[in-house]
């Protein structure tokens, strides 16, 4: 049993916890491998970290898994991904079901190849009753692309009247995220410390948290070790010290 879980404040919890997964490429180029061996690796880091969450109770995982600007990567790269990602959610759906994990997905899934988005489908459907983590990948995603797809939805929508102003609660709506409420804690690996167009409505008064672990070294006492940082930190969202004591 890990030390370092037994010191989380199950109380304290972040309820969305969101990850960049980053350095599967530097990864395996250290170890003389090609790229897709460490996104073949970080699979395992991926079941880790839900499995962990599922545990402890956190109740919604975001991973970034694939954004608009990946599509750019050669194209050897961008078809074994799609592979990879078709016979990983095959192979993963009965851990899904054993940790009562729902599956569910965000961003542009249109641009998906057919055999892609027919297996993603077939588990979010064949997951949809479990009510424990909700595990989101996004895929084909970016902040900028899903803020600009809400404003061309309710642009589209002809609801607003002349001169009505949107309210903020109805534009999240319209975002992929709107389901979800926004993450707590951000996690980034590989020692980057940017958030490369992730959810950038969402992460308005999110907690971030870089560490230079590479992606498929990333276990779940790392994932602990994020969240105690959190726990020893104080969200004011604005306001002072003394307002959120009393």
């Amino acid at each position: 049993m890990s030390l370092l879980k037994d010191k989380i404040d199950a109380d304290r919890l972040p309820a969305h916890i969101a990850i960049i997964m980053d350095g599967n490429g530097r990864w395996a180029k250290e170890k003389g491998e090609d790229r897709i061996f460490g996104h073949q690796n970080g699979v395992t880091s991926v079941r880790n970290c839900a499995e962990a969450c599922a545990e402890i109770g956190v109740k919604y995982l975001t991973l970034y898994a694939f954004s608009t600007e990946n599509w750019n990567r050669p194209v050897e790269e961008v078809n074994a991904l799609m592979e990879l990602l078709v016979k990983t959610i095959s192979l993963e759906l009965k851990t899904l079901n054993d940790n009562n994990i729902s599956l569910h997905a965000i961003g542009n899934l249109a641009q998906l190849p057919g055999d892609c988005h027919n297996e993603l489908q077939e588990a979010i459907k064949n997951t949809s009753k479990n009510d424990g983590l909700s595990l989101i990948l996004a895929l084909s995603y970016s902040g900028r692309w899903d803020i600009l797809n809400a404003v061309n939805k309710i642009l589209s929508s002809n609801k607003m009247r002349d001169g009505e102003k949107i309210e903020e609660s109805y534009f999240k709506s319209q975002l992929t995220t709107g389901p979800y409420p926004d993450p707590e804690l951000l996690i980034r690996t590989s020692g980057e410390r940017r958030i490369s167009n992730f959810l950038l409505w969402e992460l308005a008064y999110t907690e971030l948290y870089f560490t230079d672990k590479m992606w498929p070294e990333f276990e779940k006492d790392d994932l602990y070790s994020a969240i105690l940082d959190y726990q020893q930190r104080e969200r004011r969202f604005g306001k002072t010290s003394e307002q959120i004591q009393f």
